[in-house]
């Protein structure tokens, strides 16, 4: 597998949200460090490609988290800071590193986030949309002009309160991303493989539904796929594994150009590889710190284990 930052297919723009995240789990504890859907998948997919982010900061975001973030190479340029505070989440995690337990989250600026892509952006041909209020998704829609693959994400929250907004997103998008009880409370219906049909109907041509520690599963019209979960002894913090995967996996299909059924598991793949990584330390520490050396010896190693040979 080659690796690189270059631009076969062209840059992944991301939007999505900058946060400053407070975590514990069993293993630690960090307060206000780099956090945000779109973090953590421009990082994880600066591995691959040259990624672009449109987000909101406040007045208070530290510089050195943005120097962070742009000595991997991510644009910057659609940043917005603007008067107030920046967004806050503070959560904890018990043994079961599955569940993300709330405490309290501040939206502060990113209440008032209306992304407004800068003219170099408009012709952006890879697109993320994390999971963001759908309306502000759809608005990112209305301004790229047509990008060649677009993959969305979505959250429960936006399932329960903006269902219609949400199929109006999937309708417009090429891949969709969610987890298991986001796919199950989207359709209605307790069996994955039937939730992701379903969820074809709708509209993407690729459904990916991500099952944690577990790995993630592919369906389009005419494949299956299913990917294991790389297999660790140490996870410190879960926060962003799934925002991980998909920066991956888009930052992969950018870098080859390619977007076949064959590409789309490769991808799928590297964006397993990178969530598993960004879970061994907290915030993005172990992102910004990877190789790519680090990053295709996991990868063949996941190929390793899953090879069998024919009957």
């Amino acid at each position: 597998m080659a690796l690189g930052s270059g631009q076969m297919g062209g840059p992944l723009l991301t939007v999505g949200s900058v946060a400053l995240d407070s975590v514990r789990t069993p293993f630690g504890e960090v307060v206000e460090e780099l956090g945000g859907a779109a973090c953590y998948a421009s990082v994880s997919a600066s591995f691959f490609t040259a990624p672009r982010v449109v987000a909101v900061i406040g007045e208070d975001f530290p510089e050195r988290h943005v120097a962070r973030v742009a000595a991997r190479g991510v644009d910057l340029a659609g940043l917005q800071r603007v008067a107030g505070k920046t967004f806050r989440w503070l959560g904890y995690y018990e043994y079961d590193l599955n569940q993300a337990h709330t405490v309290r989250t501040e939206l502060n600026v990113f209440e008032g986030f209306r992304p407004t892509l800068p003219e170099s952006y408009h012709t952006s041909p890879y697109v993320f949309l994390a999971n963001i209020d759908p309306v502000l998704q759809l608005s990112v829609l209305d301004q790229v002009r047509r990008p060649k693959l677009v993959a969305c994400d979505t959250m429960n929250y936006w399932i329960e309160s903006a269902r219609d907004k949400v199929l109006e997103v999937l309708a417009r998008c090429d891949i969709a991303l969610m987890n298991e009880a986001e796919a199950r409370e989207l359709v209605g219906m307790p069996n994955l493989i039937s939730c992701a049909r379903q969820i074809l109907d709708y509209g993407p041509g690729v459904v990916i539904i991500k099952k944690g520690e577990h790995g993630s599963m592919m369906l389009t019209q005419d494949s299956y796929f299913t990917a294991p979960g790389y297999p660790l002894e140490e996870v410190k913090d879960p926060t962003g594994a799934g925002d991980t995967f998909a920066g991956g996996l888009m930052g992969y299909l950018a870098r080859c150009g390619e977007t076949d059924d064959s590409a789309v598991r490769r991808a799928i793949i590297c964006g397993t590889v990178m969530a598993s990584f960004a879970v061994e330390d907290f915030s993005l520490d172990r992102l910004l710190r990877l190789t790519h050396e680090e990053i295709a010896e996991r990868y063949h190693d996941i190929v390793a284990m899953t090879r069998v040979e024919a009957m």
